[in-house]
């Protein structure tokens, strides 16, 4: 810290390191005598599983199902499921492609303002309203207006945009 040189003595006693701890042997284990790890991978383990679950299946014991555990399949219904999830991903990829091809910001009338005098807003409650956003920042100075971007349901995005009157009240918030 710089001009900590300057403090009076009682005060530097509080910026020394303290001494290094001593080192003392372990009381609960011998650190020379080294003790053999059983250690083994998965692998039986998992054997051990399967060869369980097959004798509770055979047994009947395992009626329905367990909490957690996920439905076995037929190889034609993950099939199905597959290509179901093919064509949703693949009507997303058009869907968006669609919105990014028809967006035109420069055509968007809730996009107007000057840049320069914008302040951008993220992290917003779902539940912030612009008079919310008016009232915190209209005492950085005169508010022309708030924008909360909203999706297609009307639920707020989570970020806002402040387009002030002037541009050093945005600089000074």
């Amino acid at each position: 810290m710089p001009g900590t040189h300057l403090l009076p003595p009682n005060l530097l006693k509080l910026f020394a390191p303290r001494p290094p701890l001593i080192y003392t042997r372990p009381v609960d284990r011998d650190i020379d005598v080294v003790k053999k790890k059983d250690v083994t991978g998965v692998g039986p383990l998992l054997a051990m599983l399967k060869e369980g679950a097959m004798v509770g299946l055979a047994n009947g014991a395992v009626d329905g199902m367990e909490e957690g555990e996920e439905p076995t399949f037929t190889l034609a219904e993950e099939m199905k499921r597959q290509v179901r999830r093919e064509e949703r991903k693949k009507k997303r990829a058009e869907e968006f492609q669609i919105a990014k091809d028809s967006y035109k910001p420069q055509e968007d009338p809730q996009a107007v303002g000057d840049p320069y005098k914008t302040l951008f807003i993220s992290r917003l409650h779902k539940n912030a309203t612009d008079s919310d956003l008016r009232r915190e920042f209209e005492i950085y100075g005169t508010i022309e207006r708030v924008r909360i971007v909203k999706d297609k349901k009307g639920r707020g995005r989570g970020y806002a945009f402040i387009v002030y009157e002037r541009e050093r009240d945005m600089k000074g918030s």
